[in-house]
């Protein structure tokens, strides 16, 4: 049976042993894509929050950028709108985009920042469209049809791609406080004055290299990636992804973080990795310990 005073030294040996990596980090930002289940989860969204706020405490800068699929989908079905995914992403027509920025830029951002809030930190919630932080055009999209192999063109809607990322908001912002944690939902705006749904990976990706970050952390609902054998794949270069989504390794809603990650790293991102949200201190195995927590793109 363990001690009180061996879980004390167990704890003491921890921190002693994360300095390496705490040293590492220290004064660089962390985007961080938050999603899936980690957000839903009432225990692991509290230990998220926390998590955040020590990362800050440590000397850390960490921009959470988040998404709300679940939560939007809910909505949808009790207003009956029917949405459907193509390549990954959602379809957003007029009124599911009303949906999309009521859900993203109200109740879900405004709770991570509660969440946040209540562990000590000092959040800020904000939206693509604050500031023009990101910008974006109707994403264009293709699909190779498995029978045929032809490339067809997909319609999202007001899916929107990032034209442009403008961080003199958040530089503003930190500048006058410098204790900020920046929460972003990403609904951006367009040149043609439409609204867009941005994939929560791409944004964060976008933003990630706009702002130098040492690390982009995607946090998703799987160990990271997985081979065709359904092992985790601990590591990975930027020149292995088209391979993995060609001989369809990589499918679905990975294939966006996939390229995420391999546009992040291509503009100046230090790594970028796909780790699994459902285990408690995600974030802090992945930074402080030399065990990772996922698939690393470098």
């Amino acid at each position: 049976m363990t001690s009180a005073k061996d879980e004390a030294q167990f704890t003491a040996r921890t921190l002693s042993e994360a300095l390496p990596y705490i040293q590492r980090y220290a004064g660089q930002t962390i985007v961080v894509k938050y999603g899936g289940h980690a957000m839903v989860d009432e225990e692991l969204a509290a230990m998220f929050a926390r998590d955040v706020v020590l990362l800050k405490t440590l000397g850390l800068n960490p921009v959470i950028v988040h998404g709300g699929g679940p939560q939007i989908g809910k909505l949808l079905d009790r207003l009956n709108i029917v949405s459907e995914f193509k390549g990954g992403l959602r379809v957003t027509d007029e009124a599911t985009m009303e949906v999309v920025e009521m859900v993203l830029s109200g109740p879900i951002n405004k709770s991570i920042v509660r969440a946040i809030n209540r562990e000590g930190g000092r959040a800020v919630g904000l939206s693509g469209s604050d500031g023009r932080l990101i910008q974006a055009e109707k994403a264009t999209k293709t699909e190779r049809d498995p029978g045929s192999h032809i490339e067809q063109v997909l319609d999202l809607g007001f899916v929107g791609e990032p034209t442009a990322v403008d961080t003199s908001v958040l530089d503003a912002l930190l500048k006058a406080d410098s204790q900020l944690i920046p929460v972003v939902a990403p609904v951006a705006m367009g040149a043609d004055g439409h609204r867009y749904n941005v994939n929560a990976d791409t944004a964060a990706g976008v933003l990630a290299a706009a702002l130098g970050a040492s690390r982009l952390l995607l946090l998703t609902d799987v160990a990271g990636v997985l081979d065709k054998d359904k092992k985790l794949i601990r590591e990975l270069k930027v020149a292995d992804i088209a391979g993995l989504i060609e001989d369809g390794t990589a499918a679905g809603g990975m294939i966006p973080k996939l390229e995420t990650a391999a546009h992040s790293v291509n503009h100046g991102v230090g790594a970028a990795v796909i780790l699994d949200g459902r285990a408690p201190h995600a974030l802090l195995m992945e930074l402080f310990t030399e065990h990772g927590a996922g698939t690393l793109i470098s």
